[in-house]
This record gives C-alpha cells, sequence and structure tokens, in this order.
C-alpha cells in the first residue's frame, strides 16, 4: 500500500492534467469536426491531407481526406511519398491519438453506441480485415481501375458527402441510381453495428487506422502500466471505446488513445509516456 501511496503522489500532476483533458474530450471532438468542415478556410488547406477520416467531398471539407489522396495518386501510377510522409508523422508522434481525439467519425459511432440497444462485446485480437481493405481497396483496386474505390464505398463518405451532396443538389438527386442505395445500405449496415459495438469502423474496417496501428508502440506519446501496483480490476476496459484490457497490453493497435482509463484507474498504475518536454509543461 505503501509503495501505490508513493506512486501517486509522484504521479499526481500528470494524472490532474489528463483527468481535466479527457473529461473535455467531448468539446475536443466537436471543435475538431468544425475545424475540418470549416468550409471557408477551403482555399487554402484543401490540399493538405486531413490529421483524420473526413471525406473530401463534404461540402464543407477543409481538408484532404489522406485515403482519398492515397488512392488517387495510386491511381495514376504514382507513389503518394507526401501523405504517406504525414501520416507516418503523425503516427510515430501520436499513434492513433487523432482516431480518439480529432476524427468526426469515430465521433460519431461514439454517439450512435449511446443508443438504449442492446450490446455486442467483440474480441480485440489481431484481425486481417482492416489490412486486406488497406491493401485491396486503397492500393489495388485503385491502381488496376484508377478510381478510388474505398472512397466510393465509406460510410464515412456516404454520411459526410453522399448524403448532404443529394438532399443541395437536384442535378445530383436526378443521378441517383442503385450504386446510391447500395451505399445508403452500407452505412446504415454500418450503422446498426455502431449501435451494438464499440466504434466497429475503427476496429475492423478504417485503412487509415490499419496504418497509424503499428506506430502506438513506438509512437513519442504511448501510454504504460506499472505492473507492480495494478490489481486487474479491468475498469480501463469498462470505459475504453475500443473495449481494450488496457492493463494487459496498453500498446494495443487498436488503442486510440481517448486516456480514459486514466481518469478511472484506481491505482494510478495507467500513465502517458510523452517526452520530457510535454511532462515538465504541466509540472511533473
Amino acid at each position: 500500500m505503501k509503495q501505490i501511496e508513493s506512486i501517486r503522489q509522484e504521479s499526481a500532476p500528470a494524472r490532474r492534467f489528463w483527468t481535466w483533458l479527457v473529461q473535455r474530450r467531448p468539446i475536443v471532438q466537436i471543435i475538431s469536426a468544425l475545424t475540418l468542415n470549416s468550409y471557408f478556410t477551403q482555399r487554402i488547406t484543401r490540399g493538405l491531407p486531413c490529421p483524420a477520416l473526413n471525406c473530401y467531398a463534404c461540402p464543407a471539407a477543409s481538408f484532404a481526406c489522406p485515403i482519398g489522396s492515397i488512392q488517387h495518386f495510386v491511381g495514376r501510377r504514382k507513389v503518394p511519398l507526401y501523405v504517406l510522409g504525414v501520416v507516418g508523422l503523425v503516427g510515430a508522434l501520436i499513434g492513433r491519438a487523432s482516431c480518439g481525439w480529432f476524427c468526426p467519425f469515430g465521433w460519431f459511432q461514439e454517439l450512435v453506441y449511446r443508443l438504449p440497444v442492446p450490446k455486442l462485446r467483440l474480441p480485440n485480437r489481431f484481425n486481417w480485415s482492416r489490412y486486406v481493405i488497406l491493401v485491396a481497396l486503397v492500393f489495388v483496386v485503385p491502381f488496376l481501375t484508377a478510381d478510388p474505390w474505398f472512397c466510393k464505398l465509406c460510410p464515412a463518405g456516404t454520411l459526410e458527402a453522399g448524403i448532404p451532396v443529394v438532399l443541395l443538389s437536384a442535378d445530383v438527386r436526378a443521378l441517383i441510381g442503385p450504386f446510391y442505395w447500395l451505399k445508403i445500405a452500407l452505412l446504415a449496415a454500418t450503422v446498426g453495428w455502431m449501435g451494438v459495438t464499440r466504434r466497429p469502423f475503427c476496429r475492423w474496417l478504417c485503412p487509415l487506422g490499419a496504418l497509424w496501428a503499428p506506430f502506438n508502440p513506438i509512437s513519442a506519446f504511448r501510454l504504460r502500466v506499472d505492473r507492480e501496483t495494478c490489481t486487474c480490476c479491468n475498469r480501463c476496459q469498462a470505459v475504453c471505446p475500443v473495449d481494450i484490457r488496457v492493463h494487459e497490453d496498453p500498446t494495443s493497435g487498436a488503442c486510440i488513445r481517448c486516456l480514459a482509463c486514466i481518469r478511472v484507474c484506481p491505482t494510478g498504475c495507467i500513465s502517458v509516456e510523452s517526452p520530457r518536454w510535454t511532462m515538465e509543461a504541466i509540472g511533473a
């Protein structure tokens, strides 16, 4: 008990800061959604890769979707070095934290999961689905067809662009065909899945998350767990948006760095492993 209390005292300033920040995560998510779709900055920022999955075709989009940009270059037989470099830089700095803090579609999934419907818990074992989608729909198919097929089928794109564009333009409404209704069906199925399972698109389908996932164990901003003080109470998993047992694998590729686990950990054994300048800034 003395050891636990000592660790609590040593990490108290950092813990208070991260707890304060976690409480304001919904505000950050709202601000991010508005910023990524601010419309008025389009002329200046629309050529910049977005630090989240946000559809470029959305009428208000201010940044370019990284996955859409990758498909654009691959379809023209070019290597998307700039886009991959930006994605890699974000991953190296914060891992998948963008998924937990900045992604509008990720935030939407969390809101849908709050609906009072029966829940289904699925294990967070490593799965190949995201990487099959990443390789096939983002690289191979665009290379062969010169068309961005993931964008055409993406439920985030349908929600943020497909539906708004149809509602705003009578000319587009006149062109609606079977493929549009297929996109709506895929979106409806995904939304239904969101209601019963925590962030399913992030965990099994998102190619951007697949690109960032390998950076989680090596990013400058990551979680660590003090095994000696952890009681394996599973409170971290109870609040985790992607249903991870953080105390078992704090650097899991599924982790979106929301930091909710830090707030509820009774022993303070979960902490953020950050660059020294970050810790000095908060007085830790």
